[in-house]
């Protein structure tokens, strides 16, 4: 393919066919390849779906494409991922605009899809940028908004309503999360089986609330305004996006969420910087959830507890993986600790 300008920098594992790709994006995004170059970088952050960003000139957008090796059932459909970012766009504004999905899996070898990049910044265990406390605390209010909002759009509307059943929600997501552990449980990881009665007996079965549910919304999956880094411009990763409970959803979104006087294992697991001094706690992210959605409080235990269960789950789906030799990624060497750390958090919390 002479006529390109192609590079790629990705792990070797999970390298794109560049030139395959390069011709399809000269027939379906012309305009986005126009200047015959082509240049693909893998993002390392995720532990989930592959995200690439693709640049040709002074134009970028993002690639997204399900991992390699054993995959869960539902947890890697790129043609459902797309059809929720474009249903949810219409009625939220920090969802990214999808451009493009392939169905044809011998273009890169699965199927995947093409969606703008939202210019800005990223955050991982530390803020991108140093912030005061003010901003940072302007920041949760702004996180506790945006997945508020999520949460408060009408789903009755023919584009929504299609993506999900909300009826028996809870009691899928308690049976499924422990049937998953079940079959992705190694020998180095511990039991589930405590966290799973007391879930069946104390989480209720129907809050009274329905809505979207992002499943995954938490500071890593945004992207923060450059010039005011408090401002959030983006939300990502909507992959496991449905119809549900509401305050599953904030559980689950808690369950990432390490307060400074958490103990040692959890300070070590820790994904981002909510330990921060300008940073809210989990009860103040809950009470300040509560008073913008202006509802009653509610014993949140049960939904943290769930949201621990959940992340200890996918964590142990991604260390099985790697246990089996499907996966060489050594980021994912440590994940069977970090499952027996959730693991024994939220033990604490039911004891």
């Amino acid at each position: 393919m002479g006529e390109f300008i192609l590079s790629q920098d990705s792990r070797e594992p999970d390298k794109l066919p560049i030139e395959n790709l390069a011709h399809y994006l000269a027939d379906k995004m012309p305009v986005f390849i126009q200047s015959k170059q082509l240049h693909i970088k893998q993002f390392s952050a995720g532990a989930s779906n592959l995200t690439y960003q693709l640049t040709s000139g002074e134009q970028s957008v993002i690639l997204r494409r399900p991992p390699s090796g054993t995959k869960a059932a539902s947890a890697h459909d790129m043609v459902r991922e797309y059809n929720v970012i474009k249903s949810v766009g219409a009625f939220y504004n920090l969802s990214p605009k999808p451009l493009l999905l392939c169905e044809d899996e011998n273009v890169i070898g699965e199927k995947f899809f093409i969606m703008e990049q939202i210019i800005g910044l990223g955050i991982d265990k530390n803020l991108p940028v140093e912030m005061s406390k003010k901003q940072q605390l302007k920041l949760c209010e702004n996180f506790v908004i945006g997945l508020s909002q999520l949460h408060s759009i009408d789903i009755s509307s023919k584009e929504l309503s299609q993506l999900g059943k909300p009826e028996g929600y809870v009691e899928r997501q308690l049976e499924g999360w422990q049937k998953r552990f079940i079959k992705a449980k190694t020998d180095d990881v511990g039991s589930s089986d405590k966290i799973y009665q007391w879930l069946s007996i104390h989480l209720p079965k129907n809050s009274g609330y329905q809505s979207l549910v992002h499943n995954d919304y938490k500071f890593d999956n945004l992207i923060l305004d450059p010039d005011k880094p408090e401002n959030i411009k983006g939300v990502l990763d909507w992959e496991m996006t449905t119809l549900g409970d509401p305050l599953l959803d904030l559980g689950c979104t808690l369950a990432y969420w390490v307060n400074a006087d958490d103990d040692a294992g959890m300070q070590a697991i820790r994904m981002m910087p909510t330990h921060l001094d300008g940073m809210m706690t989990r009860q103040q992210v809950f009470e300040s959830y509560c008073s913008i959605r202006k509802i009653k409080s509610f014993d949140l235990a049960p939904y943290y507890v769930f949201g621990l269960f959940r992340l200890a789950v996918i964590a142990q789906q991604i260390y099985y993986r790697f246990y089996h030799g499907q996966t060489d990624n050594p980021k994912f060497k440590n994940f069977g600790q970090l499952v027996n750390i959730l693991l024994n958090k939220a033990e604490q919390e039911i004891a």
